[in-house]
């Protein structure tokens, strides 16, 4: 199967739309409050009723409770949990579906494919001492080459203009927040439409 393309930090109808309309194949919704792509439960369902599945949908905790995380589990009919935070090995076990561990890298750090531990999946993402995630920081991609990428999403720092580089690597995905919008949480059509035929033409 060619690469998994996952637009990431869905807020509105229209761009979860727009990215099933372009060929996406995960949305990502993200579930921690002070970012400004979180959504309220209320939101998300609503996203999730216009896609129906037509497409996956992940959510992405920081830190939650398990409590939390079932009840968007089970209310949204997720497809995938992806833990952006400091989460432990026992965070990822005896969900019912397949689990993505973010890897926020330090600058020079190595990536191996073992630092997903116990999770299904792990998602490479650019450390911000603040920030868990859509920093639009970029991450050198010639420091991945060579890696076996086969259960590993990329992400950090990934546009139009540099996701076919990614996409050459053969990850298992490719992840975008910020290089796709023209405001924190606000899509931009034109390009997503280019991120997606970029990713898909690679």
């Amino acid at each position: 199967m060619s690469v998994r393309i996952k637009i990431c930090g869905i807020t509105r109808v229209a761009d979860a739309l727009l990215a099933v309309e372009y060929g996406a194949n995960i949305l990502g919704l993200n579930f921690y409050p002070p970012s400004p792509r979180g959504l309220s439960l209320a939101r998300a369902i609503e996203i999730r009723d216009a896609i129906g599945d037509r497409c996956s949908v992940a959510g992405v905790f920081v830190n939650a409770t398990r409590e939390y995380v079932a009840e968007r589990l089970d209310r949204l009919r997720l497809d995938l949990l992806q833990f952006h935070g400091d989460e432990d090995d026992a965070a990822m076990h005896g969900w019912p579906v397949k689990v993505i561990r973010a890897l926020r890298l330090k600058e020079g750090a190595a990536f191996h494919p073992n630092l997903r531990g116990d999770a299904d999946y792990c998602l490479i993402d650019t450390f911000h001492p603040a920030l868990f995630g859509g920093t639009g920081q970029v991450r050198p991609l010639d420091a991945l080459a060579g890696s076996d990428l086969s259960r590993t999403f990329i992400s950090g720092g990934l546009s139009p203009s540099n996701v076919a580089a990614a996409v050459k690597l053969k990850p298992f995905g490719v992840d975008v927040a910020s290089g796709v919008e023209s405001a924190p949480g606000i899509k931009d059509a034109g390009k997503l439409r280019s991120f997606i035929e970029n990713a898909k033409s690679a």
